[in-house]
């Protein structure tokens, strides 16, 4: 049985005082639950998570990372930065990613090499937009963008990959794909995964990533191939991301 696994994605959002309040008010509400949690906060954030969550159940992680190392790469966070913060996770490749900022498949899957290398779990991001669903390229494209990353790892470094699946078009409009929906694309990701390494395949958690919240989660977790959340807007309440971390036990 794969651990189901809900990550909070914070986007640019935050302050010292209110992620105070928030993180004690997440780790207060942890108590007995199964599912792994974490959450990937802006890089700025990543001291106060160590010094507040070090010994909790709550990991914590970054939003984006380079594929260098160190160099003239101004505003670049390298690996050995989040290893310094205890980061357990790093997100590539988010939609907002690839559109606002340009990131290509391939810089997509050189981030989650650099990330491999330290030890630290990449979650891939793989989605398509209402165009390319309407278009019915969705099949297409995240076969595309996992490609893209599993060209490029070892067959054993699949085992250490989290991916999220994120339909564009359900991110913050309040859409949501339906369980049958996301579980087809779930589907469709592991069974590529499995053409990598069919035994690595079974344990990957593919979480799913489009406006998951506290009235949907128990529904879509309960699909054999989601594995958890990417959670956006409700993990910035305490109340409500809690009830997505319990709806996974």
């Amino acid at each position: 049985m794969r651990r189901k696994l809900v990550v909070g994605n914070w986007k640019m959002n935050g302050s010292r005082t209110s992620n105070a309040v928030l993180l004690s008010e997440i780790v207060a509400g942890l108590a007995a639950s199964g599912a792994a949690s974490a959450v990937c906060v802006p890089a700025p954030y990543l001291a106060q998570c160590q010094a507040q969550l070090a010994g909790s159940p709550l990991g914590w992680g970054a939003q984006d990372v380079s594929a260098h190392a160190s160099g003239a790469y101004t505003g670049d966070i390298s690996t050995a930065m989040l290893q310094d913060f205890g980061c357990s996770h790093v997100v590539i490749g988010h939609s907002e990613r690839r559109a606002g900022h340009g990131e290509s498949d391939a810089q997509v899957a050189a981030k989650t090499v650099a990330a491999l290398a330290a030890g630290i779990t990449p979650i891939v991001c793989i989605g398509e937009t209402l165009a390319q669903r309407e278009a019915g390229q969705t099949d297409a494209v995240v076969a595309q963008q996992l490609g893209a990353v599993l060209a490029a790892i070892s067959t054993d470094d699949v085992a250490k990959l989290v991916l999220a699946y994120e339909p564009v078009w359900a991110i913050g409009t309040g859409m949501t794909a339906t369980p049958e929906m996301a579980q087809y694309v779930h589907e469709i990701l592991r069974n590529q995964l499995a053409e990598k390494n069919a035994v690595a395949a079974a344990g990957v958690q593919i979480l799913y990533g489009g406006s998951m919240k506290p009235e949907n989660a128990r529904e879509l977790m309960a699909m054999p191939d989601i594995d958890g959340g990417l959670i956006g807007g409700a993990a910035l309440k305490a109340a409500d991301f809690l009830a997505i971390i319990h709806a996974a036990d």
